[in-house]
């Protein structure tokens, strides 16, 4: 079994989601899990992923990459950080309205608006269509803390990328920290870090 079905068995199996699975330098095994989110959640307070919930994918996903005999050093389990992947329809719609960040499989090409023929990379405020998805943006400069704009002055001109899912290489939430509380504060972000396991009597909690 691969290492992105085993994790996703695991997670999902406890009732929680896989966000993403990261390999870094020093053999780190970062997981990033949430809970599962649907269309009907939209209109309840939102929940957030707890340290006990990342415990328990912990000694759950020890046991089962030690089983597979998966290679790594140290395993780390959290949740979703400011910059969070959306990989699925639902997380999608669950961020509509918000800013994201879209990285697409092939570059645009010739186009009627004046965009780089060439370019991939996309940060606008995603959108939901009746064709698929959009993200909306402008080019103007962003406007400095403190600096005043007139209210007789014309908004910058809006541009608009149509797409759907399997033209996207990549989309997060844009990392943008809005200190005006205008967006809802992200979640605490519990992580359980753990060691590989040198045998299986140890004890991991």
């Amino acid at each position: 079994m691969s290492l992105q079905s085993l994790v996703e068995q695991t997670v999902q199996g406890l009732g929680l989601d896989l966000v993403e699975i990261e390999r870094s330098a020093g053999g780190l095994l970062r997981i990033t899990i949430d809970l599962p989110w649907m269309p009907e959640h939209a209109a309840l307070p939102e929940q957030f992923v707890t340290i006990e919930d990342c415990e328990k994918v912990t000694r759950q996903l020890q046991y089962a990459l030690e089983v597979d005999g998966i290679d790594y050093n140290r395993l780390e389990v959290s949740s979703p950080g400011i910059d969070r992947l959306l990989r699925h329809g639902n997380d999608f719609l669950r961020f509509v309205g918000e800013e994201v960040d879209i990285t697409l499989k092939e570059p645009i090409g010739p186009n009627e608006s004046n965009i780089a023929a060439n370019r991939k990379k996309f940060r606008g405020t995603l959108e939901q269509t009746e064709s698929g998805w959009q993200i909306v943006w402008s080019d103007a400069p962003p406007v400095k803390p403190g600096q005043r704009v007139s209210k007789k002055k014309a908004p910058p001109p809006l541009q608009a990328l149509g797409f759907v899912l399997d033209e996207v290489r990549e989309a997060r939430l844009a990392p943008v920290v809005d200190f005006k509380g205008r967006r809802k504060p992200a979640a605490a972000n519990p992580a359980q870090e753990q060691p590989r396991p040198e045998n299986d009597a140890q004890d991991t909690e």
